[in-house]
């Protein structure tokens, strides 16, 4: 790799906490970024699942600029114009039943609210949540998580967690009991390697919560607003979460994250969490702008039509190297029968960013706002790397 001042300069100072590929990204663009250099990428990486409105959007970038010239700060002591319309939009455009929102910066952040706010409710300590599931790295969060090369380092973390499969009815009807506070499930796994929930299953899990005193704990960070092909993963199967974790997308790229509350949670006692930087009206704004974008340009329903492409043409791929192709909307993953990293690199060459989900699956998080041509580009240099 050619010296550069820029990478240079980051992996001087920079915590090395992160891999990086050689790449200095400087500008984007609705489904593309451009480096330093001038090279041109088609972004099926997406901020991880963040950009969905795309790169520079414009409604965005005004909602930002005017409100930051009228107040970025509101502590939560008082109220505020932009947080309180923030707060009546994601309830209008969640699943039933979900009425109070609480305001914060993260993933992260939403799952460890999300799980203080079951054990205060219910009075229990126990959670279950999913093997191959991923739900941050926070300590409380990173307690879900299942993966133990995340876990371990850190151990203890909090007492009270316990891991069952992954679509398997049966043993999460074993595992829940009179102690368990909240079950933490993802409509589709991430990071475990984009594996979609199983309606009933899900269901199911939902009802068994219902029966047995437990709260159902969905967790959108990363399939929300949009991803799948609907506004919530949550909604393709009719699932009335008792809370709902949201993030990435929610603001347009702007941090941002929140918790959907429903009535079983009951009245949360005045103090017990906050967040000095969660609601504050710039991000509020951003967010309103992202779920307007979102709705008058239609792009859930275009994330199904794109999505089902890039699943079609991925399928269509003949490659002794593919194991499977699933997905959801535009989440979607490649499962190889080697590790994804070298063909990972392949298509950085040819001008298309991916991640990783797992050791062997190549996972495309595209904006919404990616074309039908560009995905056509992704499936040919796809083709060509395998």
């Amino acid at each position: 790799m050619m010296s550069n001042p820029l990478i240079d300069l980051e992996e001087r100072y920079d915590s090395g906490i992160y891999p990086k590929q050689p790449l200095v990204l400087v500008r984007g663009e609705g489904a593309r970024v451009w480096s330093l250099d001038g090279q041109e990428f088609i972004d099926c990486v997406g901020g991880h699942g963040v950009a969905n409105v795309g790169h520079a959007n414009p409604v965005v970038i005004q909602a930002i600029t005017e409100q930051a010239g009228r107040l970025m700060l509101c502590p939560n002591g008082f109220y505020n114009d932009q947080r309180a319309r923030l707060l009546a939009e994601l309830v209008r455009i969640a699943p039933p039943g979900l009425e109070r929102v609480f305001l914060c910066n993260s993933g992260s952040e939403a799952v460890e609210a999300a799980i203080k706010f079951a054990r205060l409710s219910t009075g229990r300590i126990k959670i279950i949540a999913a093997m191959r599931g991923f739900h941050g790295r926070t300590c409380g969060a990173l307690s879900a998580t299942w993966n133990k090369a995340y876990r371990e380092p850190f151990e203890p973390l909090l007492p009270g967690f316990e891991f069952v499969p992954y679509n398997r009815l049966d043993r999460m009807a074993q595992a829940i009991d009179d102690q368990t506070a909240a079950v933490l499930l993802e409509v589709v796994q991430g990071e475990g390697g984009v594996i979609p929930g199983d309606g009933d299953y899900l269901r199911g899990v939902q009802a068994l919560c219902q029966e047995r005193g437990a709260l159902f704990i969905v967790d959108e960070v990363q399939t929300g607003f949009g991803r799948t092909g609907r506004m919530f993963a949550s909604q393709h199967h009719n699932l009335q979460p008792d809370l709902m974790c949201l993030s990435k997308g929610i603001a347009g790229g702007f941090p941002m994250g929140a918790v959907l509350i429903g009535p079983r949670i009951g009245k949360l006692p005045v103090k017990s969490h906050g967040s000095t930087f969660g609601g504050n009206p710039l991000a509020c704004a951003a967010a309103l702008a992202t779920i307007h974008y979102l709705e008058t340009e239609n792009l859930p329903e275009k994330a199904a039509q794109v999505g089902a492409r890039l699943l079609t043409g991925l399928r269509s791929i003949h490659s002794p190297l593919v194991r499977e192709v699933r997905g959801l909307g535009l989440m979607v993953g490649l499962e190889l029968k080697m590790p994804a990293g070298p063909y990972l690199a392949a298509l950085a060459e040819r001008g298309v960013l991916a991640l990783s989900a797992g050791t062997n699956v190549i996972r495309f998080l595209p904006p919404l706002v990616i074309t039908a041509e560009e995905i056509d580009m992704v499936l040919q240099r796809v083709a060509e790397v395998l």
